[in-house]
């Protein structure tokens, strides 16, 4: 069903508001352990919340920290510190200590909420270089600290009439939240994102109908993250109903909630591709890639499907596409693809399984809405078209401009970051792009993480490094090669993946770090990056390549809490590897 969608106009401090007076007894919340939250419910939690929090010295324009895993707690401190007048600091729960103390002190918080007694300890092991703070909650009980259950008892004495007055004096122009970029080429930076500039941002969204009133979102990524933030807005904005899972067992929480929409990074995607067409040949997949998707071409258009093509679609669907269905719960209509590139050959996959991934783009600095797919208005290899009110331009040196009503207003505290960002009202996104007759964008790299070989070539990494991923066995790979004669690749194996297939091909090892040198493992790898190289053109093709007996990991530092590669510690800390390849 098409729903009737709160309007982008207003404040995120009246938005549930609006939403609970639309839709009071629809489920907004469906938790873990299957308790469910009307839209009211919702609004009477963070309504006791709110009035907690400002018993405890929550003043109009404090900012405060909120260092918690997604689950609906983490929702109504949202919401409830956004009512209250205060600004909202998300940090990642996967951050170390440091990393929490940059982003904390930076942002001059006067308050910080930590889901449980290891995000205290952080906090407390920082406490020092964060002189404005004052309060700490803790949402799961703590000894010692204030948790949330208190804070909302606390809220029952409170006088629900200064709430609604604090909602009510916020402005459009005032500060909303301050969400600090991942951080894969240096410090995190702070975007100021305005309330009227984030409800645009959520309008963008609703307008494109990329979601229905009856829809049942599973949400598993960072809430402190964009993407999943806007996501959990526009569902509730359209009265849908968020599923909170887990990302540690994503797949049971498929098969108990059965969402009807998936927002997920691509790595999730990646993981069921590769589970799914395990064992199969390149012929018998790129055969039932095209039958499926001639299916569903057909099917999204209204037009009926021929006999003869059915009768060769349907073994397939039972012995493959099924088989994905299923596995991602059997009533998924929808899935959405952000925060880092995917390969349009998986997109294409999903698509003859009948579960449209759509892929999109967007920034922190846009409150993330950019450009859409539909499953009626797609083209795999784009990321979409422009949402509405969003204009797009290419600049002479191939980078994406965009200008926007969700816009931030700058970096906090950086004027010379600010200005090298903002041109004439236009946002210089920093990525490579091309648009076509349509408006169809495709980002084609990175600005920063061009590769200029020794001769002059410039290299996109992502594309190829993409291609070699569709591999089962492949986990991570980086391209290297700047200042270099060639180009040379760093893999990394999924251990779970390679294990098994260790075991198929009668391989006796220890784990990952033995099978990682095996001679057979080896040519395996040779022939993936062979398929990939036979795609671009010579100047562009991996000569050589080293694996790994590990994968990176967001611990280490070598990936951002979304799974981005932060290139530069990778380059650092494997240079005696890639510097042995060129020696070889």
């Amino acid at each position: 069903m098409t729903p009737t969608t709160v309007r982008g106009d207003g404040t995120m401090a009246g938005l549930l508001p609006e939403i609970a007076a639309r839709y009071p007894d629809r489920t907004a919340v469906v938790a873990p352990d299957g308790g469910v939250l009307t839209f009211a419910e919702l609004l009477e939690q963070v309504t006791r919340t709110a009035l907690g929090l400002i018993d405890r010295g929550l003043s109009p324009g404090d900012r405060v920290g909120l260092l918690c895993t997604t689950r609906p707690e983490w929702t109504v401190v949202d919401y409830a510190v956004t009512m209250a007048g205060g600004v909202v600091v998300p940090v990642y729960p996967s951050n170390a200590p440091g990393e929490c103390a940059w982003i904390l002190a930076h942002a001059g918080v006067t308050m910080v909420v930590c889901e449980d007694a290891d995000q205290l300890a952080k906090v407390r092991a920082v406490e020092s270089q964060l002189p404005r703070l004052r309060v700490v909650v803790t949402v799961d009980p703590a000894p010692g600290h204030a948790d949330l259950e208190e804070i909302q008892r606390r809220g029952l004495a409170g006088a629900p009439g200064e709430l609604a007055a604090r909602a009510a004096a916020v402005t459009a122009d005032d500060l909303y939240t301050v969400v600090y970029t991942s951080g894969t080429t240096g410090p995190p930076k702070g975007c100021v994102l305005t309330h009227g500039g984030y409800r645009a941002g959520i309008a963008a969204v609703t307008d494109r109908e990329v979601l229905r009133d009856d829809d049942v979102v599973y949400l598993f990524l960072p809430l402190a993250h964009s993407f999943a933030r806007l996501m959990q807005h526009a569902a509730f904005a359209d009265g849908a109903a968020v599923a909170y899972g887990n990302p540690q067992r994503v797949v049971e929480d498929l098969a108990a909630l059965r969402p009807t929409f998936l927002p997920a990074a691509p790595r999730l995607f990646e993981k069921l591709y590769r589970w799914c067409t395990e064992g199969m040949t390149e012929a018998q997949l790129e055969h039932a890639v095209s039958v499926g998707a001639r299916v569903q071409d057909l099917r999204v258009t209204g037009l009926p499907v021929p006999d003869d093509l059915r009768r060769l679609y349907d073994p397939l669907d039972a012995a493959l596409f099924a088989r994905m269905r299923t596995a991602l719960g059997g009533r998924l209509r929808q899935a959405s693809s952000g925060a880092a590139p995917i390969s349009p050959a998986i997109l294409r996959f999903f698509w003859a399984c009948g579960i449209p991934v759509m892929e999109g783009y967007g920034m922190t600095e846009t409150a993330t809405a950019v450009t859409a797919s539909t499953p009626e208005h797609h083209r795999f290899g784009t990321v979409g078209r422009a949402v509405p009110g969003v204009q797009l331009a290419v600049a002479v040196d191939g980078e994406l401009l965009v200008r926007a009503p969700s816009m931030f207003s700058g970096y906090l505290d950086d004027p010379a970051a600010t200005a090298e960002a903002l041109d004439g009202g236009w946002l210089r996104t920093g990525d490579l792009g091309e648009l076509d007759a349509e408006g169809y964008l495709r980002i084609t790299g990175r600005k920063k993480e061009i590769i200029i070989t020794a001769g002059g070539k410039n290299l996109t990494p992502a594309n190829l490094e993409n291609d070699v991923k569709r591999s089962p066995l492949v986990s991570h790979a980086v391209m290297h090669g700047d200042g270099r004669p060639y180009p040379v690749l760093l893999v990394t194996l999924d251990p779970d993946a390679a294990m098994a297939w260790a075991r198929w091909q009668g391989i006796a090892v220890t784990g990952p770090a033995d099978l990682a040198q095996h001679p057979v493992l080896l040519a395996e790898i040779r022939a993936t990056v062979d398929r990939a190289n036979a795609e671009y053109a010579r100047v562009e093709q991996v000569k050589k390549f080293v694996v790994l007996g590990h994968d990176l990991t967001v611990e280490a530092g070598e990936l951002t809490a979304t799974l981005k590669v932060r290139r530069d510690v990778v380059n650092t800390r494997y240079a005696a590897q890639f510097d042995e390849l060129y020696r070889a």
